[in-house]
Protein backbone atom coordinates (compact mmCIF):
# COMPACT_ATOMS: atom_id res chain seq x y z
CA UNK A 1 0.00 0.00 0.00
CA UNK A 2 2.88 2.11 1.01
CA UNK A 3 5.09 1.70 -2.23
CA UNK A 4 1.28 2.25 -4.93
CA UNK A 5 0.80 5.16 -2.63
CA UNK A 6 4.71 6.89 -3.77
CA UNK A 7 3.61 5.86 -7.16
CA UNK A 8 0.14 7.29 -7.14
CA UNK A 9 2.05 10.90 -5.90
CA UNK A 10 5.02 10.37 -8.67
CA UNK A 11 2.18 10.06 -10.88
CA UNK A 12 0.23 13.35 -9.82
CA UNK A 13 3.46 15.46 -9.60
CA UNK A 14 4.26 14.12 -13.04
CA UNK A 15 0.78 15.02 -14.57
CA UNK A 16 0.86 18.72 -12.66
CA UNK A 17 4.30 19.05 -14.41
CA UNK A 18 2.64 18.21 -17.74
CA UNK A 19 0.03 20.70 -17.16
CA UNK A 20 2.07 23.19 -16.33
CA UNK A 21 4.59 23.18 -18.83
CA UNK A 22 1.51 22.73 -21.55
CA UNK A 23 0.04 26.13 -19.94
CA UNK A 24 3.28 27.63 -20.66
CA UNK A 25 3.50 26.46 -23.76
CA UNK A 26 -0.05 27.66 -24.90
CA UNK A 27 0.54 30.57 -23.40
CA UNK A 28 3.83 31.45 -24.94
CA UNK A 29 2.12 30.62 -28.29
CA UNK A 30 -0.81 32.62 -27.57
CA UNK A 31 1.23 35.38 -27.48
CA UNK A 32 2.87 35.29 -30.45
CA UNK A 33 -0.24 34.39 -32.33
CA UNK A 34 -1.38 38.09 -30.49
CA UNK A 35 1.92 39.56 -31.33
CA UNK A 36 1.84 38.40 -35.03
CA UNK A 37 -1.74 39.49 -35.31
CA UNK A 38 -0.97 43.38 -33.87
CA UNK A 39 1.81 43.75 -36.28
CA UNK A 40 0.02 42.68 -39.31
CA UNK A 41 -2.29 44.83 -38.01
CA UNK A 42 0.14 47.91 -37.66
CA UNK A 43 1.70 47.44 -40.77
CA UNK A 44 -1.57 47.05 -42.19
CA UNK A 45 -2.36 50.95 -40.73
CA UNK A 46 1.06 52.06 -41.36
CA UNK A 47 0.79 51.22 -45.26
CA UNK A 48 -2.88 53.07 -45.61
CA UNK A 49 -1.35 55.65 -43.28
CA UNK A 50 1.46 56.42 -45.85
CA UNK A 51 -0.26 56.00 -48.89
CA UNK A 52 -2.72 58.92 -47.70
CA UNK A 53 0.43 60.81 -46.52
CA UNK A 54 2.09 60.62 -49.72
CA UNK A 55 -1.60 61.22 -51.34
CA UNK A 56 -1.37 64.27 -48.85
CA UNK A 57 1.76 65.24 -50.11
CA UNK A 58 1.26 65.26 -54.11
CA UNK A 59 -2.52 67.27 -52.83
CA UNK A 60 -0.49 69.86 -51.48
CA UNK A 61 2.28 70.19 -54.71
CA UNK A 62 -1.08 70.44 -57.11
CA UNK A 63 -2.23 73.45 -54.68
CA UNK A 64 1.07 75.50 -54.94
CA UNK A 65 0.71 74.25 -58.58
CA UNK A 66 -2.63 76.11 -59.13
CA UNK A 67 -1.44 79.24 -57.45
CA UNK A 68 0.41 79.53 -60.49
CA UNK A 69 -2.31 79.37 -62.64
CA UNK A 70 -4.80 81.79 -63.87
CA UNK A 71 -7.44 82.27 -61.39
CA UNK A 72 -11.10 81.20 -62.78
CA UNK A 73 -12.77 84.14 -64.05
CA UNK A 74 -15.86 83.59 -61.14
CA UNK A 75 -13.48 82.64 -58.51
CA UNK A 76 -14.05 84.48 -54.97
CA UNK A 77 -11.49 85.94 -53.62
CA UNK A 78 -11.42 85.94 -49.56
CA UNK A 79 -11.73 89.15 -47.51
CA UNK A 80 -10.42 90.29 -44.42
CA UNK A 81 -12.77 92.10 -41.78
CA UNK A 82 -12.28 95.56 -43.37
CA UNK A 83 -13.08 94.07 -47.17
CA UNK A 84 -9.68 93.91 -48.00
CA UNK A 85 -8.65 91.15 -50.72
CA UNK A 86 -6.29 88.51 -48.92
CA UNK A 87 -3.05 87.64 -50.95
CA UNK A 88 -3.51 83.88 -51.14
CA UNK A 89 -0.22 83.28 -51.13
CA UNK A 90 0.11 84.60 -47.72
CA UNK A 91 -1.66 81.51 -46.80
CA UNK A 92 1.93 79.18 -46.81
CA UNK A 93 2.25 80.77 -43.15
CA UNK A 94 2.23 77.11 -41.40
CA UNK A 95 -1.95 77.31 -41.07
CA UNK A 96 -3.66 73.83 -41.09
CA UNK A 97 -4.55 73.79 -44.83
CA UNK A 98 -7.90 72.67 -46.67
CA UNK A 99 -6.73 72.06 -50.18
CA UNK A 100 -8.65 72.72 -53.27
CA UNK A 101 -8.32 68.62 -54.12
CA UNK A 102 -9.20 67.52 -50.85
CA UNK A 103 -7.73 65.83 -48.24
CA UNK A 104 -8.11 62.68 -46.20
CA UNK A 105 -9.73 63.24 -42.86
CA UNK A 106 -7.37 62.09 -40.51
CA UNK A 107 -4.14 63.31 -42.35
CA UNK A 108 -2.85 67.43 -41.89
CA UNK A 109 -0.89 69.87 -44.19
CA UNK A 110 1.59 72.76 -42.93
CA UNK A 111 3.51 74.76 -45.88
CA UNK A 112 5.46 77.40 -45.11
CA UNK A 113 7.16 79.79 -47.89
CA UNK A 114 10.76 80.51 -47.02
CA UNK A 115 10.31 83.96 -48.00
CA UNK A 116 9.68 83.81 -44.41
CA UNK A 117 12.31 82.67 -43.30
CA UNK A 118 16.36 84.04 -42.91
CA UNK A 119 18.40 82.96 -46.05
CA UNK A 120 22.18 82.30 -45.22
CA UNK A 121 22.77 82.68 -48.81
CA UNK A 122 21.91 85.74 -49.16
CA UNK A 123 22.74 87.71 -46.09
CA UNK A 124 24.35 90.41 -45.98
CA UNK A 125 27.85 90.71 -43.80
CA UNK A 126 26.26 93.38 -41.59
CA UNK A 127 23.09 92.20 -40.77
CA UNK A 128 24.30 88.78 -40.17
CA UNK A 129 27.16 90.68 -37.81
CA UNK A 130 23.08 92.13 -36.32
CA UNK A 131 21.76 88.66 -36.17
CA UNK A 132 24.92 87.64 -33.96
CA UNK A 133 24.63 90.47 -31.52
CA UNK A 134 20.68 89.70 -31.18
CA UNK A 135 22.09 86.02 -30.37
CA UNK A 136 24.78 87.46 -28.22
CA UNK A 137 22.19 89.56 -25.78
CA UNK A 138 21.60 92.42 -28.31
CA UNK A 139 23.49 95.72 -26.32
CA UNK A 140 25.02 93.63 -24.03
CA UNK A 141 27.03 91.22 -26.46
CA UNK A 142 31.13 91.61 -25.94
CA UNK A 143 32.27 93.40 -29.51
CA UNK A 144 35.33 91.17 -29.25
CA UNK A 145 33.04 87.56 -29.18
CA UNK A 146 30.79 89.18 -32.11
CA UNK A 147 33.95 90.09 -34.57
CA UNK A 148 35.65 86.53 -34.06
CA UNK A 149 32.30 84.92 -35.18
CA UNK A 150 31.65 86.96 -37.67
CA UNK A 151 35.58 87.00 -39.25
CA UNK A 152 34.86 83.10 -38.76
CA UNK A 153 31.44 83.24 -41.01
CA UNK A 154 33.44 85.90 -43.19
CA UNK A 155 36.43 82.84 -43.97
CA UNK A 156 33.62 80.22 -44.21
CA UNK A 157 31.81 81.90 -47.10
CA UNK A 158 34.73 83.99 -48.49
CA UNK A 159 36.60 82.26 -51.97
CA UNK A 160 40.37 81.73 -50.69
CA UNK A 161 42.16 80.53 -47.78
CA UNK A 162 43.13 83.39 -46.25
CA UNK A 163 42.37 83.48 -42.91
CA UNK A 164 41.26 87.03 -41.54
CA UNK A 165 41.90 89.05 -38.58
CA UNK A 166 40.30 86.15 -35.74
CA UNK A 167 39.22 84.37 -38.23
CA UNK A 168 39.15 80.53 -39.13
CA UNK A 169 39.99 78.81 -42.32
CA UNK A 170 41.56 75.36 -43.29
CA UNK A 171 44.12 75.52 -41.00
CA UNK A 172 41.94 76.15 -37.78
CA UNK A 173 39.22 73.05 -39.33
CA UNK A 174 41.82 70.14 -40.04
CA UNK A 175 43.50 70.50 -36.49
CA UNK A 176 40.27 69.47 -34.98
CA UNK A 177 39.09 65.77 -33.77
CA UNK A 178 36.88 65.51 -36.75
CA UNK A 179 38.96 67.37 -39.33
CA UNK A 180 37.42 68.83 -42.32
CA UNK A 181 37.79 71.95 -44.55
CA UNK A 182 36.03 75.06 -45.32
CA UNK A 183 33.33 76.08 -47.60
CA UNK A 184 35.07 79.16 -48.85
CA UNK A 185 31.93 79.66 -50.95
CA UNK A 186 29.02 82.19 -49.78
CA UNK A 187 26.97 79.42 -51.03
CA UNK A 188 25.73 76.74 -48.48
CA UNK A 189 24.66 73.64 -49.09
CA UNK A 190 22.74 72.87 -46.32
CA UNK A 191 20.95 75.07 -43.47
CA UNK A 192 22.83 72.91 -40.98
CA UNK A 193 26.49 73.54 -42.38
CA UNK A 194 26.52 76.64 -40.72
CA UNK A 195 26.52 74.85 -37.48
CA UNK A 196 30.47 73.63 -38.68
CA UNK A 197 31.58 77.44 -38.59
CA UNK A 198 33.37 78.18 -35.08
CA UNK A 199 31.54 78.94 -32.63
CA UNK A 200 28.16 78.90 -34.48
CA UNK A 201 27.05 75.66 -33.02
CA UNK A 202 26.83 76.69 -29.56
CA UNK A 203 25.52 80.59 -30.39
CA UNK A 204 22.73 77.93 -32.40
CA UNK A 205 22.66 75.67 -30.00
CA UNK A 206 18.93 75.15 -29.13
CA UNK A 207 17.30 76.68 -32.33
CA UNK A 208 15.58 74.50 -35.00
CA UNK A 209 17.39 75.81 -37.65
CA UNK A 210 15.28 74.12 -40.78
CA UNK A 211 12.45 76.54 -39.31
CA UNK A 212 14.55 79.54 -38.81
CA UNK A 213 16.76 79.79 -41.82
CA UNK A 214 16.96 78.84 -45.85
CA UNK A 215 19.69 78.29 -48.37
CA UNK A 216 17.03 78.53 -51.21
CA UNK A 217 15.87 81.26 -53.41
CA UNK A 218 17.11 84.66 -53.87
CA UNK A 219 14.88 86.65 -51.03
CA UNK A 220 17.33 88.92 -48.92
CA UNK A 221 13.96 89.88 -46.87
CA UNK A 222 11.57 88.38 -44.45
CA UNK A 223 7.88 88.42 -45.32
CA UNK A 224 6.17 89.04 -42.07
CA UNK A 225 2.73 87.47 -43.80
CA UNK A 226 4.47 84.53 -43.77
CA UNK A 227 7.67 84.28 -41.01
CA UNK A 228 8.00 81.82 -38.76
CA UNK A 229 8.45 82.46 -35.26
CA UNK A 230 11.99 80.72 -35.13
CA UNK A 231 12.78 83.32 -38.09
CA UNK A 232 11.47 86.46 -36.18
CA UNK A 233 13.03 85.87 -33.02
CA UNK A 234 16.19 86.26 -34.46
CA UNK A 235 15.20 89.49 -36.29
CA UNK A 236 16.71 92.74 -34.36
CA UNK A 237 13.94 94.96 -33.26
CA UNK A 238 11.52 92.33 -32.44
CA UNK A 239 10.89 90.35 -28.49
CA UNK A 240 8.53 88.05 -28.06
CA UNK A 241 5.17 90.33 -26.99
CA UNK A 242 5.52 92.20 -30.93
CA UNK A 243 6.02 88.56 -32.68
CA UNK A 244 2.41 87.57 -31.31
CA UNK A 245 0.93 90.77 -31.89
CA UNK A 246 2.18 90.59 -35.91
CA UNK A 247 0.98 87.02 -36.09
CA UNK A 248 -2.28 87.93 -34.55
CA UNK A 249 -2.26 91.01 -36.82
CA UNK A 250 -1.71 88.68 -39.92
CA UNK A 251 -4.28 86.18 -38.50
CA UNK A 252 -6.86 89.03 -39.62
CA UNK A 253 -5.83 90.84 -42.53
CA UNK A 254 -2.12 90.76 -44.36
CA UNK A 255 1.12 93.19 -43.69
CA UNK A 256 1.02 94.88 -47.46
CA UNK A 257 3.56 98.14 -46.43
CA UNK A 258 6.29 99.05 -44.29
CA UNK A 259 3.06 102.02 -43.60
CA UNK A 260 1.37 98.89 -42.01
CA UNK A 261 4.53 97.42 -40.18
CA UNK A 262 4.71 100.61 -38.25
CA UNK A 263 1.17 100.22 -36.90
CA UNK A 264 2.69 97.32 -34.79
CA UNK A 265 6.31 97.92 -34.09
CA UNK A 266 7.50 101.10 -32.12
CA UNK A 267 9.27 103.22 -34.05
CA UNK A 268 12.52 102.67 -32.13
CA UNK A 269 11.95 99.08 -33.17
CA UNK A 270 11.33 99.33 -36.23
CA UNK A 271 14.52 101.23 -37.33
CA UNK A 272 16.32 98.22 -36.82
CA UNK A 273 13.96 95.99 -38.23
CA UNK A 274 13.11 97.80 -41.52
CA UNK A 275 16.34 96.63 -43.73
CA UNK A 276 15.20 92.83 -42.86
CA UNK A 277 11.74 92.71 -44.13
CA UNK A 278 9.81 93.29 -47.30
CA UNK A 279 6.87 91.74 -48.98
CA UNK A 280 8.26 89.53 -51.51
CA UNK A 281 6.83 85.60 -51.65
CA UNK A 282 8.96 83.15 -52.98
CA UNK A 283 8.33 80.06 -55.04
CA UNK A 284 10.27 77.93 -52.55
CA UNK A 285 8.28 75.65 -49.95
CA UNK A 286 8.19 73.21 -46.96
CA UNK A 287 5.84 71.35 -47.05
CA UNK A 288 4.93 68.97 -43.69
CA UNK A 289 1.88 66.13 -43.51
CA UNK A 290 1.18 64.05 -40.90
CA UNK A 291 -1.82 62.13 -39.29
CA UNK A 292 -3.95 64.23 -36.81
CA UNK A 293 -2.94 63.64 -33.17
CA UNK A 294 -5.49 62.33 -30.63
CA UNK A 295 -5.66 65.46 -28.16
CA UNK A 296 -5.51 64.18 -25.10
CA UNK A 297 -8.03 67.18 -23.40
CA UNK A 298 -7.74 69.89 -20.56
CA UNK A 299 -5.95 69.45 -17.67
CA UNK A 300 -9.03 70.56 -15.81
CA UNK A 301 -11.33 68.22 -17.66
CA UNK A 302 -8.79 65.45 -18.54
CA UNK A 303 -11.26 64.55 -21.22
CA UNK A 304 -10.22 63.92 -24.75
CA UNK A 305 -11.73 66.79 -27.13
CA UNK A 306 -11.13 68.00 -30.61
CA UNK A 307 -11.61 71.51 -29.28
CA UNK A 308 -11.57 73.10 -25.84
CA UNK A 309 -13.92 75.41 -23.93
CA UNK A 310 -13.21 78.08 -21.89
CA UNK A 311 -15.96 80.40 -20.33
CA UNK A 312 -18.30 79.31 -23.14
CA UNK A 313 -15.14 80.10 -26.02
CA UNK A 314 -14.42 77.30 -28.04
CA UNK A 315 -10.62 76.96 -28.41
CA UNK A 316 -8.63 75.06 -30.99
CA UNK A 317 -6.28 73.08 -28.61
CA UNK A 318 -2.51 73.50 -29.57
CA UNK A 319 -1.17 70.66 -32.04
CA UNK A 320 1.09 68.05 -30.28
CA UNK A 321 2.84 67.05 -33.79
CA UNK A 322 6.76 68.12 -33.71
CA UNK A 323 7.87 65.65 -36.14
CA UNK A 324 6.25 65.34 -39.69
CA UNK A 325 6.91 64.44 -43.07
CA UNK A 326 8.80 67.18 -45.00
CA UNK A 327 9.76 67.79 -48.46
CA UNK A 328 11.33 71.14 -49.94
CA UNK A 329 9.98 71.72 -52.86
CA UNK A 330 10.32 74.54 -56.11
CA UNK A 331 7.41 75.23 -57.99
CA UNK A 332 8.77 77.30 -61.21
CA UNK A 333 4.88 76.94 -63.06
CA UNK A 334 1.34 75.52 -62.84
CA UNK A 335 2.71 73.36 -65.79
CA UNK A 336 5.56 71.50 -64.32
CA UNK A 337 6.19 69.30 -61.56
CA UNK A 338 7.72 70.69 -58.14
CA UNK A 339 11.44 70.20 -57.87
CA UNK A 340 12.51 68.31 -54.76
CA UNK A 341 15.23 70.03 -52.89
CA UNK A 342 15.07 68.11 -49.42
CA UNK A 343 12.83 64.89 -47.96
CA UNK A 344 13.12 64.51 -44.19
CA UNK A 345 10.49 62.20 -43.16
CA UNK A 346 11.21 63.23 -39.37
CA UNK A 347 11.15 66.96 -40.24
CA UNK A 348 11.01 69.53 -37.24
CA UNK A 349 7.58 71.53 -37.42
CA UNK A 350 8.18 74.84 -36.69
CA UNK A 351 6.23 76.56 -33.54
CA UNK A 352 2.23 75.66 -34.88
CA UNK A 353 1.03 77.83 -32.18
CA UNK A 354 -2.11 80.78 -33.01
CA UNK A 355 -1.32 84.04 -32.04
CA UNK A 356 -0.65 83.79 -27.91
CA UNK A 357 -2.60 86.91 -27.70
CA UNK A 358 -4.10 85.93 -23.83
CA UNK A 359 -0.29 85.24 -22.63
CA UNK A 360 0.51 88.97 -24.00
CA UNK A 361 -2.65 90.58 -23.04
CA UNK A 362 -3.13 91.73 -26.40
CA UNK A 363 -5.94 93.14 -27.75
CA UNK A 364 -6.81 92.50 -31.07
CA UNK A 365 -9.17 95.46 -31.51
CA UNK A 366 -6.68 97.86 -31.44
CA UNK A 367 -4.75 96.44 -34.37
Amino acid sequence: MRNLSKQTGSVIIIVLWTAVLLTVLVTAMAGKVRLSAQTAAHNRDASQDWAQLMASVNFAEMELMLERMPAPIDQQLEESEEGEILNPLHRYDGEALELNYGLPENMVVRIYDHAGKINLNRIPRRNMQLLIEKLLGGDAAEPEEVQDLLAAWTDWTDLNDLEGLNGAEKDYYLELDQAYVPRNNPELDTVEEILHVRGFAQLLEGINLDAAFTIYGNTRTVNLNVATREAMRLLPGLDDELIETIIAFRELEDISNRAEIAEIVPFENLQELTQWVGTNTSNIYSIFVYPKAAFSGTVLTSQPSDSLELDGDEVEPQDSVRQAYMEIVEVSSGNALPRIYKVDPYGMLPDTAKARIEEYGIELKSL
